[in-house]
């Protein structure tokens, strides 16, 4: 297949690129805005191959967008750009209406035309891939239920309601005008290359250099973690074996305190990197607890028995194994962090393109 990728720059986008170029023989065009999560080099592994392909292009701008549909010509769009943060949203929502509200309306009427102009035997084959999160289903507060794909939503932040917006205006593409649509809703996503705003990749390079690791409120939030490899491989299984207009749940099966995260990260770190910064007797004894953010969902938990029933899909990783081998990456990529931490990417970026 040819496939377009929207937002193959970000933390997700990059690790289904790597495992489409790496892993299949798939054709993929990345296309990117590179907003201040979007860097390029978390896909250097597989630039040079001659399958892959960049654009750097707004997917609210028609023009790009239409201009790469009709010269790639491709057989799916996999749509993962979006703004993505949580405590972003709340200082600043504006952003996220646009990009994720805005830009998805946007990519829909361009692929829309493109898919018209396709014929009847490619018509029949294309596929929209809306990529979305379980944030739109708001939280849990028993200790047994989940979330499944007929959940009715309930966003609590201005992210989530704008991705549950995105779902929406998805869906009614495909009801109202026959765009062939596939969606997925996954857990809280964790591994390499994530950018270090996020908890996992902060509280690790928080502790390597000895600074507090903030906890919001009492830390009993639980989240479902899924390992951001085997949530790519999931993607690819939805996009080639799914069916049109059905929705997949994808989650890790690993419900955790938040709490109990970051003492698990304190725990790996005591193994894997004993040299302390000067005065620091644990790393444990750096857990701070901050006000909590405002809107904060207590609990998410993915029922993922459809896309296994289905499609045959389940996480390779365990909680344990996958956030080792999370640990690990970032203690052998510190020069990778410290690009994105300082800005340098960025710079290098720019500058490359002014």
């Amino acid at each position: 297949m040819r496939i377009i990728i929207t937002g193959g720059a970000g933390f997700i986008g990059s690790a289904l690129i790597r495992h489409l170029i790496a892993g299949t023989e798939h054709e993929v065009l990345n296309i990117d805005k590179l907003t201040y999560a979007g860097n390029l080099e978390s896909i250097e592994s597989v630039a040079s191959n001659p399958r892959y392909g960049f654009l750097q292009a707004d997917i609210a701008d028609s023009a790009a967008v239409g201009a790469a549909l009709a010269s790639f010509q491709p057989d799916a769009v996999m749509h993962l750009a979006a703004e993505s943060h949580v405590d972003r949203s709340i200082d600043g929502p504006a952003e996220f209406i646009q990009t994720n509200i805005v830009g998805t309306y946007s990519l829909l009427e361009s692929v829309r035309a493109y898919w018209l102009g396709l014929d009847n035997q490619r018509k029949a084959a294309f596929r929209f891939h809306h990529i979305s999160t379980d944030e739109v289903y708001g939280d849990l507060h028993g200790v047994d239920d989940l979330f499944t794909e007929t959940t009715p939503y309930a966003p609590s932040s201005p992210y989530s309601a704008s991705k549950a917006a995105s779902d929406h205006l998805v869906r009614a593409w495909n009801r109202t005008y026959g765009l062939p649509v596939l969606l997925t809703n996954c857990s809280n996503n964790y591994g390499p290359y994530h950018f270090p705003e996020k908890l996992i990749p902060l509280i690790i390079l928080n502790a390597l250099e000895g600074k507090p690791l903030p906890v919001y409120g009492n830390g009993q939030q639980v989240r479902d973690w899924l390992f951001v490899e085997d949530h790519a491989r999931a993607l690819v299984e939805v996009v080639t074996r799914g069916k049109v207009g059905e929705t997949y749940n994808i989650g890790g099966h690993n419900e955790q305190k938040n709490l109990d995260v970051v003492r698990t990260i304190c725990g790996l770190l005591e193994e894997l990197a004993p040299q302390k910064p000067s005065g620091i007797a644990r790393f444990e004894d750096l857990i701070t607890f901050v006000k909590d953010r405002p809107g904060h969902d207590l609990r998410y938990a993915i029922d993922a028995s459809k896309i296994e029933r289905e499609l045959g899909w389940v996480p390779a990783e365990t909680f344990e194994t996958g956030l080792r081998k999370t640990v690990e990456w970032y203690l052998n990529n510190l020069q990778w962090c410290r690009r994105v931490q300082d800005g340098s990417y960025q710079r290098e970026r720019l500058g490359a393109t002014a």
